[in-house]
């Protein structure tokens, strides 16, 4: 492919080195430093003029940092007039934070809709296009002027399903809340199994006041589904509501792995088979500490976006099939 550069972030080096080499280039060169007072300095090492631009850069990590960074890519390559710049953003930054809640913790709701100040950000850096995947509400497309590509993990997640789970015929696909339910619905549809959901009450941020389970999973395998899970409180309690209530097996799938706080020492203690994340975020750290946890390769999915997106062609094909 011609006329096109494709950058990397320091959120997630790993996955850019794989989506570079499924398209056969190599990343571009960039130089990213802090200065002693923590301001972030980003110098692009080569030209980009005429260029179609596509940063990797994931909301992970030191995420402040990280998103500060992008922001700084971005407008170094559009002010060394690159002729359209991508913004590759495998896990969106405050994507949870998409609306005003009536209450919040007992309050009148004040909350930010911090997703919204962070399209505007991408937008006024200078940013034509974003490519992300598995948005935590599909409605911060919309918070943007500029056109968003949300990708799926949904086909890799029924590939690993159909190849690493024996009896998923007989299998039941669980919501562990209501907000996902189009998302399990989709699923259970393309492989014709059964639904259940489990309603979810919060006392606060991260932590569940009680769980109620609303259908039969009773001597059946159990396949929890969500976009993400950050210290596991959600799924790790809805694996034992499955398990109180005679599910066989339960196993966890998850877009977006964050796994902070207490998250790794609670799948530890879990009873689940397995939890299966993207490496939309990097796992290695956390593979080693814990046997549970396997990783869905997704570096071929944003490598066809940025494909297509160069040739002009529709990712709409990705929403459905694993790319080769």
């Amino acid at each position: 492919m011609s006329n096109i550069k494709i950058f990397s972030g320091s959120s997630h080096q790993d996955l850019s080195q794989k989506v570079a080499e499924h398209l056969g280039l190599e990343l571009g060169k960039v130089v990213t430093k802090k200065f002693s007072n923590k301001e972030t300095c980003v110098e692009i090492g080569e030209s980009v003029r005429g260029e179609d631009v596509y940063i990797i850069q994931s909301g992970c990590g030191e995420i402040n940092d990280n998103l500060m960074e992008l922001l700084i890519m971005i407008s170094a390559c559009k002010i060394a007039s690159a002729s359209r710049v991508t913004a590759v953003i495998p896990c969106f930054p405050y994507a949870r934070q998409d609306k005003k809640d009536k209450y919040t913790f007992g309050f009148q709701s004040r909350a930010p809709i911090s997703a919204k100040l962070v399209a505007n950000m991408l937008s006024v850096s200078g940013a034509d296009h974003i490519i992300t995947m598995d948005l935590h509400a599909s409605q911060i497309q919309g918070f943007f002027d500029i056109p968003v590509d949300n990708l799926y993990a949904e086909p890799a997640v029924l590939q690993w399903i159909k190849e690493h789970v024996p009896d998923w015929k007989a299998s039941i696909i669980v919501s562990p809340d209501a907000g996902g339910t189009e998302r399990v619905t989709s699923i259970t549809d393309c492989l014709n199994v059964e639904f259940a959901l489990i309603h979810k009450v919060r006392k606060k941020a991260n932590e569940i006041d009680r769980m109620v389970l609303v259908g039969d999973v009773k001597d059946r395998v159990a396949i929890l589904i969500d976009d993400m899970a950050d210290t596991c409180g959600t799924i790790c309690h809805a694996a034992d509501k499955l398990i109180s209530a005679g599910a066989n097996k339960v196993y966890a799938i998850l877009t977006h792995g964050i796994f902070s706080g207490p998250a790794i020492s609670r799948i530890n203690n879990a009873c689940f088979e397995a939890i299966v994340v993207t490496n939309s975020i990097p796992q290695e750290k956390n593979v080693k500490q814990s046997t549970k946890i396997q990783v869905i390769d997704i570096s071929m999915f944003l490598a066809e976006a940025i494909r297509r997106t160069h040739n002009g062609e529709s990712v709409s094909y990705l929403f459905n099939h694993v790319p080769l």
